[in-house]
């Protein structure tokens, strides 16, 4: 329950029927509720009452004060006497979208109110209830003792920190401190914690915003991970302020640098640990100094993001994740829609082995994970509540994000986020690696040492590889390796030559064969591609591969919008295929090849061809005859000049009638296929509206959730298809 809740049952305040106007009960004062600062006024002031107990007659919000000639208003003053004569506490309240920078101000703003009321004021807190900073102030010393909270009613001695865990759990004696456990919080204020956070790495122009993303990755690894750490009801968290005695160190600088020192030491120790058992998650070493260490976890200390609710502390990550890499790493982000629609109608259970070669932020594998956690639910409906269901829930989904669960991404920058969006979501990093996904698996356990990277090994490959790049023989050694890094075989050429390398390739080529390697057979393969790859001319050979090495399972093409809002305009589709029997691929190839001799000689192909060349010749030098007989004086140079033309025209002629011979032999070849090869069913769909449009805006008609329930019984109806 939220403090504004609690304060209407405390009958402390009270709202109107549309919740636009506040009424504080005891002071009888309305304000407009709607104001963003009003509304963290009003926690806050329930706060006082609720969690730190002051008496609700000694808090007086909008207080005047008079300084210079101006008169202006402080949020709150809490006071020590009833007579209120006393000021005691002075808060100062900011709305909770509030920049770091406007946040210092606020503090400045705050501190010229406590020097300006009558009598002086002990301690300060300023709030946006996103983040709070809490001062013991002297006014004749103009000093700024930073405190981890300010004293409940009562409370004579503050201890240096103020987050313990299990906190609720410990009994308070009448006049000692009330320690705070960590709370849970929605979607919307965990998105607005991380944003807030990751804009006062970037804000003052020491770090870029990529470098502040990397660096705020770091930092919630080292607060989940301290949640996670074992310890005893009443023990203080790491991943706090924790402030310094001022009788200790009297100087408010130096002892400042001293707490950020301290802090930073505790925070790189949890990164350390993390990392002893995560050596894949975060290679190099938090960057950041210790002021801006101090700074983030500012914003992240009180709250507990390993109890938030998965699903609103997921979409957080998301959407914060989103919305920077839509500005960075367009490329690499697959929007949602296409993402759950795609691992959706795919039966992945918790024993399948899961792949996705161009992982990006890791959208595929989590809802991969999501799927599997679904099923956990509906199989142990109880887990909540009944330990052993708790346990079976937990192995059921853990296993396989900690086992089957696999991504790689080239990208380091990128396969970190993967990484920390699976944290995040509870877990499923473990094999989420930094490699090029082209690589064999030798190569990729050179620089990873994971063993579970094996060609044939896969269930489910679920990718979006990245359009549009060239790997280059020159640069990559690997293309020679791959049968569509060759170039193809034309069966009607006149002349037999061994199969060439290719000097380039498209990634998104190679990948569908890569993704073929890692399969293993009867697996499937959903993949996003450009639509060239199923109708360019040029890419028959491509086509023929993925006939030969796949059971076309379906073709669901997506507008031309999907992929605008992340920067790209590329028409596509996504392909399902399964993986067949290298038996039957062999057949198939049989297949093709006696059926390309057969009508070589059934037809007489070469001699037809020669017949061509040696009619062409004839007609060729028919023409010269003809010229020397009119002009006996030529010589061959200049009968040749003559002729130029009109011996092109014959050349044309002929090439004309071999590339007619030749379509129609290919189009008598694509026929008798037809006949030869194993006949299916192919699902195909069109989606013209997929629930948002070319800005990113919301349409509320996806047209890919009426094609999944049909697309997912049709996987269902061909499940023992045999291969």
């Amino acid at each position: 329950m939220s403090l504004i809740d609690k304060g209407i049952l405390a009958g402390l305040i009270s709202f109107d029927e549309e919740r636009k106007v506040i009424t504080y009960i005891y002071q009888n004062k309305k304000r407009n509720f709607t104001n963003p600062e009003e509304q963290v006024q009003a926690e806050t002031f329930c706060a006082l009452v609720l969690q730190y107990n002051y008496p609700v007659e000694r808090i007086v919000n909008f207080v005047s004060v008079k300084m210079g000639v101006e008169t202006k208003e402080a949020d709150i003053v809490v006071y020590n006497d009833d007579e209120l004569t006393e000021p005691h506490i002075l808060v100062e309240c900011k709305k909770k979208d509030i920049t770091e920078q406007e946040f210092l101000q606020a503090i400045e703003q705050a501190y010229s109110y406590a020097y300006a009321l009558p009598n002086q004021v002990k301690f300060v807190w300023v709030s946006s209830m996103v983040k709070n900073e809490y001062f013991e102030v002297d006014k004749g010393k103009h000093s700024r003792i930073i405190l981890p909270d300010i004293p409940q009613y009562g409370v004579k001695k503050l201890a240096n920190y103020k987050f313990v865990y299990e906190a609720e759990s410990l009994k308070t004696e009448k006049g000692k401190q009330k320690f705070f456990d960590l709370q849970i919080i929605d979607e919307e204020d965990l998105t607005r914690r991380f944003k807030q956070a990751h804009d006062s790495l970037w804000g003052g122009g020491q770090l870029n915003p990529s470098e502040a993303f990397d660096e705020l990755d770091k930092l919630i690894f080292c607060k989940i991970w301290d949640e996670k750490k074992d310890r005893l009801a009443g023990v203080p968290y790491d991943f706090q302020i924790i402030t310094i005695d001022p009788n200790e160190i009297k100087d408010d600088v130096v002892r400042r640098n001293k707490e950020n020192d301290n802090l930073s030491e505790r925070v790189r120790k949890l990164y350390e640990e993390g990392r002893k058992k995560d050596p894949e998650v975060f290679r190099d070493n938090i960057r950041l100094s210790p002021e801006k260490i101090r700074t983030v976890v500012g914003y992240l200390q009180d709250i507990n993001i390993g109890e938030t609710d998965l699903d609103a502390k997921g979409r957080a990550f998301e959407t914060f994740m989103g919305a920077f890499f839509r500005g960075n790493f367009g490329q690499y982000f697959t929007p949602r829609p296409i993402v759950d629609f795609t691992v959706g109608v795919l039966p992945i259970t918790n024993e399948d082995f899961v792949l996705d070669t161009s992982c990006g932020s890791g959208g595929f594998l989590l809802y991969a994970l999501n799927k599997v956690r679904k099923q956990a639910d509906a199989l142990y409906p109880r887990h909540k509540s009944d330990v052993n269901q708790k346990l079976k829930h937990f192995r059921y989904w853990h296993d396989f994000a900690e086992k089957n669960l696999f991504g790689i991404e080239i990208n380091e920058q990128i396969s970190r986020a993967a990484k920390m969006n699976m944290i995040i979501h509870d877990d499923g990093h473990t094999n989420v690696i930094t490699a090029d996904g082209l690589l064999n698996p030798q190569e990729i356990e050179k620089l990873t040492a994971n063993k579970g990277f094996k060609f044939n090994h896969f269930n489910y490959i679920i990718t979006n590889p990245p359009f549009g790049s060239i790997v280059k023989q020159t640069e990559k050694a690997y293309l020679k390796e791959f049968n569509l890094g060759k170039k193809e075989e034309d069966w009607l050429a006149l002349s037999t030559k061994p199969a060439t390398n290719r000097e380039n390739q498209n990634t998104e080529i190679l990948f569908i064969e890569q993704c073929y390697n890692f399969l293993a057979e009867g697996g499937y393969l959903a993949i996003v591609i450009p639509d060239g790859i199923l109708t360019n001319s040029s890419l028959q050979y491509v086509r023929d591969n993925i006939e030969e090495t796949f059971r076309i399972v379906a073709v669901v093409s997506i507008p031309q919008t999907a992929f605008t809002a992340t920067g790209a305009g590329v028409k596509c589709s996504v392909l399902f295929l399964r993986k067949l029997k290298s038996s039957t691929t062999d057949k198939i190839r049989e297949i093709k090849s006696s059926l390309k001799f057969k009508i070589i000689q059934t037809t007489e192909f070469k001699k037809k061809c020669e017949e061509f060349e040696k009619n062409k010749k004839i007609e060729i030098k028919k023409l010269e005859h003809q010229y020397s007989l009119k002009n006996p004086t030529a010589n061959k140079k200049e009968i040749a000049e003559a002729i130029k033309e009109a011996k092109v025209e014959i050349q044309s002629k002929y090439s004309d009638l071999l590339n007619e011979f030749k379509e129609q032999l290919q189009n008598s070849f694509i026929e008798n296929k037809r006949k030869k090869l194993p006949d299916y069913k192919i699902f195909m769909a069109i989606a013209n509206d997929i629930g948002y449009d070319a800005t990113g805006k919301k349409t509320n008609n996806n047209e890919l959730n009426t094609i999944g329930v049909e697309l997912e019984k049709f996987i269902v109806s061909i499940k023992n298809e045999d291969l």
